[in-house]
């Protein structure tokens, strides 16, 4: 996306373009409450430490960044931003802010906010996941490494303008400042909340957290001052945790609920697919998504290559897409097939038991082993880990399945020496935004392999790194084919080391209400999983 923004721009050229669209095909209507649930609760809300799919969405709408992406689309535009400005050398990107944004304490958002908030998710005391994404920034390394708190690449000359001076090309740095990592806040309400602003939000954004019931609910009102007119079109919408999701969807087909936030059951998929409100309630879409298992390099047997090539050929893939009702295609990588840069031609490991028993053997466990595979406890994550749990123990490998709260899980990946294993299923990698770049630095990269990080099989190989800096400094738009070909291979060369399980490509199913409005790619919108901000209510 960012390769084709620039080919059809000067870069030196100022951009001004408006904030959100207009939908075509049905004229959103003001007003109304919408119901949304889940199984298991919110974590945090505070933008630099959240990273789960199902927070993702409404930290989205509390905060504001500097771009932002167009409702269901991959599609940049400025957002806090009025316009902005990119060197022709790609290495400094000023931004002129614009005027009369407020906070929901009333305090005016200004340039210095921009350069706090960074500063503050890059710095490691913060124990946020996101801070490699800013490495291109100058100064990073001595923020991220301790030894400073302010970045030297980000300048406020003045209440209205932030330039970022970057130490190298980043074909990526637009999509970085649309992410909620980049989200704007008020310094003075992060240190009045003493380390619990995740409880005690406060952003710029669409919607306001107006009550919080740890264990019940989550509810959010739509902001009286923010910046777009007439956004968001909802009111207000309420978020009910801890509920299960055959009893979400029941309560959705009695006209209870208004979207259940964790899909349809497998179990249930087809029953509702064949029912008469079927085509109304059913949203499916294409997601750049990618389901694995992680295999934690610094615990044994899995510091062993041989030991993580060989639960590679132990799984059956296909089988879990059965379990999904075909609603995903095994993967043989970690880049999903829509992504630039998947290699069509790579086979990856092919599932052959007696390959991997003999490999197994070659490693120095010919009887096996035993360890320990987490999971999320919402179905049918529990039901594919016993899958996985069955086809490694025909190699000998007795896996104890650990079914757990998402977040327990979530903490449990970013605790050094703590998982073995991980089915990422029900929170596996969607891209935070569309490109291949997104695949590696949180998740594989070594930046990710930290306290608190998503790269919960602890892998760092330094010369990937480099090469995934060189593949990302390619921002000239005449490069954007090799970019894509560089980053391919580097995902295929990674699977030699076997750091993962690559599982499933799946496809997101959500179940919505018939007096819910807008285009369904809102609902599966490919950066913010279900854009709060653009749904309404029709009736």
């Amino acid at each position: 996306m960012l390769n084709r923004w620039l080919r059809n721009t000067t870069l030196a050229t100022v951009l001004a373009l408006s904030p959100l669209p207009v939908w075509a095909q049905e004229t959103p209507k003001q007003g109304g409450d919408v119901l949304i649930t889940y199984k298991d609760d919110i974590a945090t809300l505070d933008p630099a430490v959240g990273y789960d799919w199902v927070n993702w969405s409404m930290i989205k709408s509390l905060y504001s960044r500097l771009m932002d992406y167009t409702p269901g689309t991959p599609d940049l535009i400025p957002s806090l931003a009025e316009t902005f400005d990119v060197s022709a050398d790609g290495l400094t990107y000023t931004f002129k802010l614009r005027k009369g944004v407020k906070f929901t304490n009333g305090r005016e958002v200004i340039a210095s906010d921009v350069k706090y908030s960074i500063e503050r998710a890059v710095n490691p005391k913060t124990q946020g996941p996101g801070a490699g994404f800013f490495g291109s920034i100058k100064g990073y390394e001595d923020v991220s490494g301790g030894r400073s708190t302010t970045l030297e690449g980000i300048e406020t000359p003045d209440d209205a303008t932030v330039i970022f001076h970057l130490s190298r090309p980043d074909a990526t740095f637009l999509h970085v400042l649309a992410i909620n990592f980049a989200s704007v806040v008020p310094h003075e309400a992060v240190e009045a909340a003493g380390g619990d602003f995740g409880k005690k939000p406060v952003g710029s954004g669409t919607f306001i957290l107006k009550e919080w019931t740890i264990g019940q609910r989550l509810v959010f009102e739509r902001n009286p001052d923010y910046f777009v007119k007439e956004m968001p079109h909802i009111d207000k919408f309420t978020v009910e945790v801890g509920q299960e999701p055959l009893v979400a969807l029941l309560r959705l087909q009695k006209g209870e609920v208004d979207i259940a936030g964790d899909g349809i059951p497998p179990a249930k998929f087809l029953e509702i697919k064949n029912s008469p409100d079927g085509a109304k309630m059913i949203v499916d879409g294409e997601q750049l998504h990618t389901g694995y298992v992680t295999l934690n390099t610094r615990i044994k047997p899995f510091d062993n290559v041989k030991v993580r090539q060989a639960v590679n050929m132990a799984v059956n893939k296909e089988r879990i897409t059965r379990i999904l009702n075909g609603r995903a295609t095994a993967a043989n990588q970690p880049l999903p097939p829509a992504m630039p840069g998947y290699d069509k031609s790579f086979t990856g490991y092919v599932y052959d038991v007696a390959k991997a028993k003999a490999l197994l053997a070659e490693a120095g466990f010919p009887d096996g082993f035993q360890t320990v595979l987490y999971s999320t406890n919402t179905d049918p994550q529990p039901r594919i880990a016993q899958a996985i749990q069955q086809d490694l123990a025909a190699i000998g490998v007795k896996a104890e399945v650990r079914a757990l709260a998402q977040s327990n899980v979530i903490a449990a990946g970013g605790t050094e020496g703590e998982a073995p294993m991980i089915w990422s299923g029900g929170m596996a990698w969607i891209a935070d935004f569309p490109d291949p770049s997104n695949f590696y630095g949180p998740i594989l990269g070594c930046a990710g392999a930290v306290s608190g990080g998503w790269n919960w099989s602890w892998y760092c190989n330094a010369d990937l790194d480099r090469r995934a800096v060189a593949a990302d400094s390619m921002s000239d738009p005449a490069k954007t084919i090799d970019r894509a070909a560089a980053w391919g291979k580097i995902f295929t060369d990674i699977m030699a080391d076997a750091p993962w399980i690559p599982v499933i490509n799946e496809r997101r199913v959500v179940a919505k209400a018939a007096r819910m409005g807008g285009s369904d790619k809102i609902y599966v919108d490919p950066t913010r999983v279900i854009n709060y901000d653009a749904i309404f209510v029709k009736q």
